[in-house]
């Protein structure tokens, strides 16, 4: 980076250097991860001249972009919807439980996968879960190998709506349904808003904004329920459809979340 960009950029008014990886992800053009392995590559480009030294930093009006090699890669990413049953862990195996990844083989791709990707086993490698679900739960989890769909449905500032249905047991009360739109705290602080109904008789629908561990199980522990079982049906536009528990298909380039 030459002295004529540091200048040019106090000139513009007092502002701090960041870091290359922030800014990447901020600007939802990669993951910091990502980051990281394209400034090694000399695949990240700062006012037109390539970055290879990680941790570098740079005035947040500089212009950065991507090496077309990177954007390669990016379009080559997968993103995997799988319908996770009961006893599986979304990432890490512990106490004795396998991770759900697990699941993502050759012969247990849906059938009606309408997406025209063959499975290689590549498409493994770097694949990563965007988000929890309960290993009592059963439903949508997306595992992706894209660092700008991770952020999107994880990252702390996160609007992606995540639906669920919730079956339980117990009474409750109009003032305990109120509770659960808005007004319970866990872990000492407040919940975001969220949207809960009844769907039938003994189940509810829960849209959440959030993704605390084991959210909805202690939030309706908190108002005298107990869930009996759970269920994640959609995740931002995207749906669990009538994917068969068990199984999984590709993202397809129509669908967003």
């Amino acid at each position: 980076m030459t002295k004529s960009n540091d200048r040019s950029a106090h000139a513009a008014g007092p502002m701090e250097k960041v870091r290359i990886s922030k800014l990447l992800s901020q600007q939802g053009l990669c993951s910091r991860r990502e980051a990281d392995s394209y400034i090694e590559r000399g695949w990240v480009l700062v006012d037109g001249v390539a970055v290879t030294e990680l941790g570098t930093r740079v005035y947040p009006n500089q212009r950065i972009t991507l090496a077309p090699a990177a954007q390669s890669r990016q379009e080559a990413s997968v993103t995997i919807l799988l319908n996770k049953p009961v006893g599986y862990v979304s990432a890490q195996a512990e106490r004795g439980y396998t991770p759900a990844v697990t699941l993502i083989t050759a012969q247990s791709r849906h059938k009606g996968d309408r997406n025209p990707l063959r499975f290689s086993p590549a498409h493994h490698r770097g694949l990563a879960p965007a988000g929890r679900l309960d290993i009592d739960s059963t439903g949508l989890i997306v595992f992706t190998q894209d660092g700008r769909i991770a952020k999107q449905l994880i990252g702390a500032d996160t609007k992606v709506e995540k639906e669920y249905l919730v079956r339980v047991e117990g009474k409750l009360s109009v003032q305990g349904l109120a509770q659960l739109n808005f007004g319970l705290q866990l872990d000492g602080a407040a919940l975001k808003r969220a949207q809960v109904s009844w769907q039938n008789e003994d189940q509810l629908r829960f849209i959440l904004r959030e993704g605390k561990k084991r959210q909805i199980r202690r939030m309706c522990e908190l108002v005298g329920l107990k869930v009996t079982g759970l269920k994640r049906v959609r995740i931002g536009n995207v749906r669990l459809g009538e994917l068969p528990l068990g199984q999984w298909r590709y993202l397809r380039s129509d669908e967003r979340f």
